[in-house]
């Protein structure tokens, strides 16, 4: 009779266990982690070209509400405009202007052409790029708020729909996010550092 020993047992070659996937709510931490800095960004992004930039170039920013401009700045579309000496524009220029000097309503339209008053006064006229005419007045110096500095297409509703406190509500809006996302960054930091010591 012939006895095994356990030493003598020849198992074969060991098959190591695969590391463990990660688990679903890790890859859901992470997607909502990576969401999370995406929205950051995009709205940091949008605090800087609706609020930072007009205020540090002493730009106004105008939302177009009609098609005279489509395609290329149809309705919604986010105008910055930068004022400029009058004698700096040129025909091509996209300018905003008052309808009226001195009232609030304004255009927002391209210079076709330069001309002068009987008193020699510079004037200019504009057409809107989706009209088929000229603007039927001269627009004269006092009229004009700037030049076309960039549009951003769609924003315009945006800006629109949070209004007039555009200028304080952005800002608190991106601020509380920039605090959210570091937030979010120190808690990534101290899970990995606790990942890293278990």
């Amino acid at each position: 009779m012939s006895v095994a020993t356990p030493a003598a047992f020849d198992p074969g070659p060991r098959i190591e266990a695969a590391a463990p996937s990660p688990t679903t709510g890790a890859v859901l931490r992470l997607t909502a982690r990576m969401l999370s800095y995406v929205l950051l960004l995009v709205v940091a992004l949008a605090a800087l070209v609706m609020v930072v930039v007009p205020l540090a170039t002493g730009s106004q920013s105008y939302t177009v509400l009609t098609n005279s401009m489509a395609p290329k700045y149809a309705p919604g579309t986010f105008l910055v405009v930068k004022p400029v000496p009058f004698d700096q524009l040129r025909v091509g220029d996209v300018i905003t202007y008052q309808i009226e000097s001195g009232k609030p309503g304004v255009i927002s339209h391209r210079i076709v052409s330069i001309g002068a008053t009987q008193s020699g006064a510079r004037v200019l006229t504009t057409q809107g790029d989706n009209n088929s005419l000229p603007d039927a007045l001269p627009v004269q110096e006092v009229q004009v708020k700037g030049r076309l500095s960039y549009a951003v297409p769609y924003v315009g509703w945006l800006a629109n729909a949070v209004g007039r406190g555009r200028g304080v509500l952005v800002p608190i809006i991106a601020t509380a996010l920039i605090v959210l996302g570091a937030v979010g960054m120190v808690r990534g930091a101290l899970e990995k550092k606790r990942a890293g010591r278990g």
